[in-house]
């Protein structure tokens, strides 16, 4: 790809992000164009599809969350390590305002092994994490991350639509880590 072509994908999916996390998977693609600072031909140049486009950004910002993990993975606090990524798998679940879903439903113009890849990619990214965790006693040792998946995944389903929904996502998601009861009374009272 051409530099300038490639600076205007970039955009595009830039573009793309900010106005999902706004509109939701339904965001206007002209309204993306104008953001980009791109015509709607070149838009369709690089995603000949709504769907092309929406997979791109959810291609995207799973790479980030898994490269996330991989820059945490250096944290000497294994426990906090896990909870900043689960924090940040939230703001990627919130921001997405409907994009997983979309991505399952209807057209097949796509790629097939998206959502599997992804997912696999995630659930990668955070086994590790989790792995450290137990072996710093920072987890318990019958917690898998498909439990943290999904605590995560319906935590943000729970708030996604809400204004706050990143704000409200990670209280929850603390709320969730360290449990109801105060620090200074003992678990079980």
């Amino acid at each position: 790809m051409r530099a300038d072509a490639r600076r205007n994908y970039d955009r595009i999916l830039a573009a793309a992000a900010e106005a999902i996390a706004e509109h939701g998977a339904e965001a206007s693609l002209e309204e993306i164009a104008r953001r980009a600072g791109v015509g709607s031909a070149t838009l369709h140049r690089h995603f000949p599809s709504r769907r092309r486009l929406l997979e791109a950004v959810f291609r995207d910002k799973v790479e980030a969350l898994c490269a996330t993990a991989a820059d945490l993975a250096a944290d000497p606090d294994p426990g906090h390590a896990l909870s900043t990524w689960l924090r940040a798998v939230a703001r990627h679940a919130v921001s997405n305002r409907g994009l997983a879903t979309a991505l399952m439903q209807g057209s097949h113009d796509g790629d097939p092994t998206l959502g599997g890849t992804c997912h696999s990619m995630i659930t990668s990214a955070g086994a590790d994490l989790l792995h450290h965790a137990r072996e710093a006693n920072a987890a318990r040792p019958d917690v898998t991350i498909t439990d943290l998946l999904k605590l995560v995944n319906a935590i943000s389903l729970a708030v996604e639509q809400e204004p706050d929904g990143a704000d409200q996502a990670d209280r929850l998601l603390t709320l969730a880590l360290t449990g109801i009861h105060s620090a200074a009374e003992p678990a079980g009272r």
